[in-house]
Protein backbone atom coordinates (compact mmCIF):
# COMPACT_ATOMS: atom_id res chain seq x y z
CA UNK A 1 0.00 0.00 0.00
CA UNK A 2 1.65 3.52 -0.92
CA UNK A 3 1.54 6.24 1.35
CA UNK A 4 0.60 9.62 0.52
CA UNK A 5 1.25 12.48 2.81
CA UNK A 6 -1.20 15.20 2.83
CA UNK A 7 -0.06 18.89 3.72
CA UNK A 8 -2.87 20.96 5.15
CA UNK A 9 -4.61 17.94 5.99
CA UNK A 10 -6.89 20.03 9.02
CA UNK A 11 -8.55 22.29 6.06
CA UNK A 12 -11.67 22.72 4.25
CA UNK A 13 -9.95 21.03 1.09
CA UNK A 14 -8.07 18.42 3.16
CA UNK A 15 -10.44 17.33 5.81
CA UNK A 16 -12.02 15.63 2.60
CA UNK A 17 -9.04 14.49 0.67
CA UNK A 18 -7.62 11.94 3.35
CA UNK A 19 -10.82 10.22 3.81
CA UNK A 20 -11.08 10.20 -0.32
CA UNK A 21 -7.27 9.00 -0.59
CA UNK A 22 -8.16 6.42 2.06
CA UNK A 23 -11.58 5.16 -0.07
CA UNK A 24 -8.52 4.88 -2.76
CA UNK A 25 -6.68 2.40 -1.13
CA UNK A 26 -3.80 4.90 0.14
CA UNK A 27 -2.19 4.87 3.37
CA UNK A 28 -2.66 8.32 4.59
CA UNK A 29 -0.33 10.33 6.69
CA UNK A 30 -1.83 13.63 7.27
CA UNK A 31 -0.10 16.85 8.24
CA UNK A 32 -1.35 19.81 10.28
CA UNK A 33 -0.38 23.56 11.59
CA UNK A 34 1.01 23.69 13.94
CA UNK A 35 2.43 20.90 14.65
CA UNK A 36 3.80 20.87 11.13
CA UNK A 37 5.07 23.88 9.55
CA UNK A 38 5.24 24.03 5.73
CA UNK A 39 7.53 26.55 5.81
CA UNK A 40 10.35 24.63 8.08
CA UNK A 41 12.32 22.37 5.02
CA UNK A 42 14.02 20.16 7.97
CA UNK A 43 10.14 18.86 8.70
CA UNK A 44 9.10 19.14 4.65
CA UNK A 45 12.10 16.98 4.18
CA UNK A 46 11.17 14.44 6.86
CA UNK A 47 7.87 14.07 5.72
CA UNK A 48 8.40 13.78 1.62
CA UNK A 49 11.16 10.82 2.68
CA UNK A 50 8.50 9.46 4.58
CA UNK A 51 5.59 8.97 1.77
CA UNK A 52 5.93 7.74 -1.57
CA UNK A 53 3.74 10.64 -2.57
CA UNK A 54 2.68 14.22 -1.49
CA UNK A 55 -0.50 15.99 -2.13
CA UNK A 56 -0.12 19.70 -0.89
CA UNK A 57 -3.56 21.45 0.26
CA UNK A 58 -1.44 23.63 2.71
CA UNK A 59 -1.99 27.66 1.61
CA UNK A 60 -1.99 31.16 3.14
CA UNK A 61 -5.50 31.94 2.22
CA UNK A 62 -6.86 34.95 3.85
CA UNK A 63 -6.71 36.91 0.74
CA UNK A 64 -7.40 40.91 2.12
CA UNK A 65 -4.71 39.99 5.22
CA UNK A 66 -2.17 38.89 2.46
CA UNK A 67 -1.98 42.48 1.58
CA UNK A 68 -0.30 43.92 4.12
CA UNK A 69 1.33 40.35 5.15
CA UNK A 70 2.63 39.88 1.32
CA UNK A 71 6.26 37.79 2.89
CA UNK A 72 4.45 35.70 4.98
CA UNK A 73 1.99 35.17 2.45
CA UNK A 74 5.19 34.43 0.06
CA UNK A 75 6.83 32.25 2.51
CA UNK A 76 3.50 29.72 2.38
CA UNK A 77 2.47 30.24 -1.08
CA UNK A 78 5.63 30.65 -2.79
CA UNK A 79 9.16 29.62 -1.31
CA UNK A 80 8.02 26.90 0.15
CA UNK A 81 6.44 25.42 -2.70
CA UNK A 82 9.52 25.90 -4.38
CA UNK A 83 11.52 24.18 -1.42
CA UNK A 84 9.15 20.94 -1.67
CA UNK A 85 9.55 21.01 -5.07
CA UNK A 86 12.93 20.41 -4.92
CA UNK A 87 12.50 17.60 -1.94
CA UNK A 88 10.36 16.04 -4.28
CA UNK A 89 12.44 16.09 -7.00
CA UNK A 90 15.89 14.85 -4.65
CA UNK A 91 13.84 12.04 -3.64
CA UNK A 92 12.40 11.22 -6.97
CA UNK A 93 8.66 11.24 -5.66
CA UNK A 94 5.39 12.99 -7.07
CA UNK A 95 3.64 15.94 -5.65
CA UNK A 96 -0.05 17.07 -6.42
CA UNK A 97 -0.67 21.19 -5.80
CA UNK A 98 -3.75 23.17 -5.10
CA UNK A 99 -3.25 26.35 -6.66
CA UNK A 100 -6.34 28.97 -7.50
CA UNK A 101 -8.67 30.74 -10.02
CA UNK A 102 -6.75 34.16 -8.70
CA UNK A 103 -3.81 33.63 -10.67
CA UNK A 104 -6.42 35.18 -13.52
CA UNK A 105 -7.63 39.35 -13.82
CA UNK A 106 -9.77 38.45 -17.19
CA UNK A 107 -12.42 40.86 -17.86
CA UNK A 108 -14.04 39.03 -20.91
CA UNK A 109 -16.43 36.26 -20.73
CA UNK A 110 -14.29 33.68 -22.10
CA UNK A 111 -13.72 30.21 -20.28
CA UNK A 112 -10.35 30.39 -18.83
CA UNK A 113 -7.99 26.92 -20.14
CA UNK A 114 -4.50 26.12 -18.65
CA UNK A 115 -2.82 28.02 -21.64
CA UNK A 116 -4.79 31.43 -20.64
CA UNK A 117 -2.68 34.41 -19.95
CA UNK A 118 -2.63 34.68 -15.89
CA UNK A 119 -2.91 38.53 -14.74
CA UNK A 120 -3.03 37.76 -10.64
CA UNK A 121 -4.67 41.53 -9.58
CA UNK A 122 -3.44 40.02 -5.69
CA UNK A 123 -0.58 39.30 -3.29
CA UNK A 124 -2.79 36.34 -2.55
CA UNK A 125 -2.95 35.85 -6.42
CA UNK A 126 0.22 36.77 -7.71
CA UNK A 127 1.92 34.48 -4.44
CA UNK A 128 -0.23 31.80 -5.64
CA UNK A 129 1.29 32.00 -9.27
CA UNK A 130 4.51 32.34 -7.75
CA UNK A 131 4.08 29.04 -6.75
CA UNK A 132 3.45 27.29 -9.46
CA UNK A 133 6.21 28.43 -11.37
CA UNK A 134 8.51 27.63 -8.56
CA UNK A 135 7.28 23.96 -8.63
CA UNK A 136 7.86 23.51 -12.03
CA UNK A 137 11.42 25.29 -12.36
CA UNK A 138 12.34 22.58 -9.20
CA UNK A 139 11.65 20.21 -11.88
CA UNK A 140 10.04 17.28 -9.79
CA UNK A 141 7.10 15.05 -10.94
CA UNK A 142 3.84 17.14 -10.03
CA UNK A 143 0.64 17.85 -11.13
CA UNK A 144 -1.42 21.06 -10.09
CA UNK A 145 -4.95 21.79 -9.82
CA UNK A 146 -6.67 25.34 -9.93
CA UNK A 147 -9.78 25.09 -8.15
CA UNK A 148 -12.49 28.13 -7.82
CA UNK A 149 -15.00 28.98 -5.29
CA UNK A 150 -14.64 26.13 -3.09
CA UNK A 151 -16.97 25.10 -0.23
CA UNK A 152 -17.28 21.78 2.07
CA UNK A 153 -17.86 20.64 4.94
CA UNK A 154 -15.73 22.45 7.12
CA UNK A 155 -14.07 25.76 7.35
CA UNK A 156 -14.96 29.24 5.78
CA UNK A 157 -16.09 29.75 2.51
CA UNK A 158 -18.57 32.00 0.28
CA UNK A 159 -21.64 28.92 0.58
CA UNK A 160 -20.69 28.79 4.46
CA UNK A 161 -21.64 32.57 4.60
CA UNK A 162 -24.34 32.84 2.92
CA UNK A 163 -26.46 30.41 4.60
CA UNK A 164 -25.43 32.09 7.88
CA UNK A 165 -26.43 35.09 7.17
CA UNK A 166 -29.77 34.30 5.35
CA UNK A 167 -31.08 31.88 7.92
CA UNK A 168 -30.32 34.92 10.55
CA UNK A 169 -33.10 36.87 8.55
CA UNK A 170 -30.92 39.51 7.26
CA UNK A 171 -31.33 40.65 3.72
CA UNK A 172 -28.39 40.03 1.18
CA UNK A 173 -25.95 42.39 -1.13
CA UNK A 174 -24.71 39.80 -3.36
CA UNK A 175 -22.05 40.95 -6.58
CA UNK A 176 -23.98 39.69 -9.94
CA UNK A 177 -20.09 40.58 -11.52
CA UNK A 178 -17.91 37.74 -10.05
CA UNK A 179 -18.91 34.84 -12.49
CA UNK A 180 -17.74 31.26 -12.14
CA UNK A 181 -18.52 27.93 -10.45
CA UNK A 182 -19.54 26.54 -6.89
CA UNK A 183 -17.23 23.71 -6.26
CA UNK A 184 -17.12 20.78 -3.49
CA UNK A 185 -14.28 20.01 -1.90
CA UNK A 186 -15.64 16.67 -1.86
CA UNK A 187 -15.44 17.01 -6.17
CA UNK A 188 -11.70 18.27 -5.80
CA UNK A 189 -11.14 15.89 -3.34
CA UNK A 190 -12.48 12.86 -5.76
CA UNK A 191 -10.42 14.23 -8.81
CA UNK A 192 -6.97 14.45 -6.41
CA UNK A 193 -7.52 10.24 -5.74
CA UNK A 194 -7.70 9.84 -9.45
CA UNK A 195 -5.30 12.09 -10.82
CA UNK A 196 -2.26 10.97 -7.70
CA UNK A 197 -3.47 6.91 -8.88
CA UNK A 198 -2.41 7.64 -12.20
CA UNK A 199 0.19 10.05 -11.05
CA UNK A 200 -1.03 12.41 -13.79
CA UNK A 201 1.51 15.42 -14.82
CA UNK A 202 0.04 18.45 -15.85
CA UNK A 203 -1.68 21.93 -15.28
CA UNK A 204 -5.45 21.33 -15.08
CA UNK A 205 -8.37 23.64 -14.16
CA UNK A 206 -11.66 22.30 -11.97
CA UNK A 207 -14.97 23.46 -11.49
CA UNK A 208 -18.17 22.14 -11.01
CA UNK A 209 -20.00 22.44 -14.36
CA UNK A 210 -21.92 25.55 -15.53
CA UNK A 211 -21.46 28.94 -14.70
CA UNK A 212 -23.31 31.59 -12.53
CA UNK A 213 -23.03 34.97 -11.05
CA UNK A 214 -22.00 35.28 -6.57
CA UNK A 215 -25.48 36.77 -6.85
CA UNK A 216 -27.46 33.82 -8.78
CA UNK A 217 -25.98 31.13 -6.43
CA UNK A 218 -27.45 33.25 -3.41
CA UNK A 219 -30.54 33.06 -4.87
CA UNK A 220 -30.41 29.74 -5.28
CA UNK A 221 -28.88 29.27 -2.08
CA UNK A 222 -32.53 30.66 -0.74
CA UNK A 223 -34.79 28.74 -2.90
CA UNK A 224 -33.13 25.71 -1.64
CA UNK A 225 -33.58 26.65 1.74
CA UNK A 226 -37.04 28.28 1.11
CA UNK A 227 -35.72 31.41 2.57
CA UNK A 228 -37.49 34.73 1.94
CA UNK A 229 -34.26 37.04 2.56
CA UNK A 230 -34.66 40.75 0.19
CA UNK A 231 -31.82 40.03 -2.26
CA UNK A 232 -30.11 42.60 -3.86
CA UNK A 233 -27.63 42.57 -6.67
CA UNK A 234 -24.56 44.51 -6.43
CA UNK A 235 -21.16 45.38 -7.74
CA UNK A 236 -17.70 44.21 -6.62
CA UNK A 237 -16.82 48.17 -6.83
CA UNK A 238 -19.17 48.53 -4.05
CA UNK A 239 -17.22 47.04 -1.66
CA UNK A 240 -14.19 48.57 -0.72
CA UNK A 241 -11.88 45.15 0.51
CA UNK A 242 -7.55 45.44 0.68
CA UNK A 243 -7.46 42.94 -2.19
CA UNK A 244 -8.89 42.99 -5.69
CA UNK A 245 -10.84 39.93 -7.20
CA UNK A 246 -11.16 38.15 -10.39
CA UNK A 247 -14.66 38.87 -12.10
CA UNK A 248 -13.75 36.20 -14.17
CA UNK A 249 -13.36 32.83 -12.92
CA UNK A 250 -15.24 30.46 -15.86
CA UNK A 251 -13.08 27.86 -16.36
CA UNK A 252 -12.18 25.51 -19.24
CA UNK A 253 -12.43 22.18 -17.96
CA UNK A 254 -11.96 19.83 -21.49
CA UNK A 255 -8.36 19.11 -20.06
CA UNK A 256 -9.03 17.27 -16.89
CA UNK A 257 -12.23 15.93 -18.25
CA UNK A 258 -9.97 13.08 -20.08
CA UNK A 259 -8.47 12.10 -17.43
CA UNK A 260 -11.65 11.40 -15.37
CA UNK A 261 -13.84 8.20 -15.19
CA UNK A 262 -16.59 10.14 -14.08
CA UNK A 263 -18.57 13.28 -15.22
CA UNK A 264 -18.09 16.47 -13.28
CA UNK A 265 -21.66 17.15 -11.70
CA UNK A 266 -23.52 20.82 -12.50
CA UNK A 267 -22.38 23.23 -9.63
CA UNK A 268 -26.44 23.55 -8.97
CA UNK A 269 -26.58 19.79 -8.80
CA UNK A 270 -23.68 19.72 -6.49
CA UNK A 271 -24.64 22.35 -4.17
CA UNK A 272 -28.50 20.95 -3.79
CA UNK A 273 -26.80 17.78 -2.23
CA UNK A 274 -24.20 19.79 -0.01
CA UNK A 275 -27.38 21.70 1.41
CA UNK A 276 -29.15 18.77 1.62
CA UNK A 277 -26.88 16.94 3.94
CA UNK A 278 -25.97 20.14 5.57
CA UNK A 279 -28.76 22.83 5.69
CA UNK A 280 -26.84 24.86 7.66
CA UNK A 281 -23.91 25.46 5.68
CA UNK A 282 -20.96 23.58 7.70
CA UNK A 283 -20.07 21.97 10.55
CA UNK A 284 -17.26 22.16 12.86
Amino acid sequence: MQKVAVFGADGMLGSDTVPALTAAGFQVASYVYPQFNFTDSQMVAAAVADADLIVNCAAYTAVDRAESESQACAAVNTAAVGELGRQVAAAGKYVLHISTDFVFGDLSQQPQSENAVTNPLSVYGRTKLGGEVALKKSGCRHAVIRVQWTYGAHGNNFIAKIVEKARSGAPLNVVDDQVGAPTPTELVAKVIAVLVGKRQEGLFHLAAAGFASRFEVAAFILKQLNLQNPLTPAKTGDFITPAKRPLNSRFNCAKIETVLDFPRPSWEEALKAYLAVYPEGRKF
